[in-house]
């Protein structure tokens, strides 16, 4: 029997995890609500299953780890659409090549993420709610010197809150295989926010 689940979900930045709506920095929460099916089957556990090859059969996410699973993609959807707001919005070279490093690394990462959930039952929205809409909307209206400041400032806090998260996800998820991608994910975002910090430290 399928069970549908609507669960609100807060936005993160959790870099993958994300910024709030309102324009400021973010505070590592969600403000979108995500549709979510969690499919009980009946196959074996497929604990260690790679994201990139869902099983058919997995058994359905806790509700920790479905809750991490859904702030991880909205904050890598943010991350991307700010990243693609930067490449053309920013003055500074540096932050238009970081901007693109975010919209390259976090849709890889999003894509793994979003083959893991499904593996598990679990199906989630792309959409976002109208507070994140209109950040990244203000954030398109920001250009030059002014969209640096904002963008690599919230780069570097939403990168310190998603390494915290995917730190307890790395030692603490119940499903195995979800385990494995945020072990794997956190040496990328950790080279993330090592990045951010220097170049908010030179832009003036």
């Amino acid at each position: 029997m399928k069970k549908k689940f609507v669960l609100p979900v807060l936005f993160a930045s959790v870099s993958l995890v994300a910024c709030n709506g309102d324009g400021s920095s973010s505070n590592g929460s969600t403000d979108t609500t995500v549709s979510t099916t969690n499919t009980t089957t009946t196959g074996t556990d497929t604990a260690g299953t790679s994201a990139a090859t869902p099983a058919a059969n997995a058994t359905p996410l806790s509700d920790m780890d479905r809750m991490f699973v859904m702030k991880a993609a909205m904050g890598g959807k943010m991350e991307v659409d700010a990243g693609n707001i930067a490449q053309s919005n920013a003055a500074n070279d540096r932050v238009k090549a970081f901007g693109s490093m975010m919209v390259r690394d976090h849709s890889q990462a999003n894509s793994e993420l979003m083959q893991l959930a499904q593996s598990h039952g679990l199906t989630m929205s792309d959409s976002t709610d109208k507070k994140m809409q209109d950040h990244m909307q203000a954030m398109q209206k920001m250009q030059g010197k002014a969209f640096d400041k904002h963008y690599m400032g919230m780069m570097v806090e939403d990168h310190n809150k998603d390494i915290a998260e995917f730190e307890k996800a790395a030692n603490g998820a119940q499903a195995a295989d979800l385990k494995a991608w945020a072990a794997k994910t956190l040496p990328i975002l950790r080279m993330h926010k090592d990045s951010a910090t220097a170049i908010n430290k030179v832009i003036k």
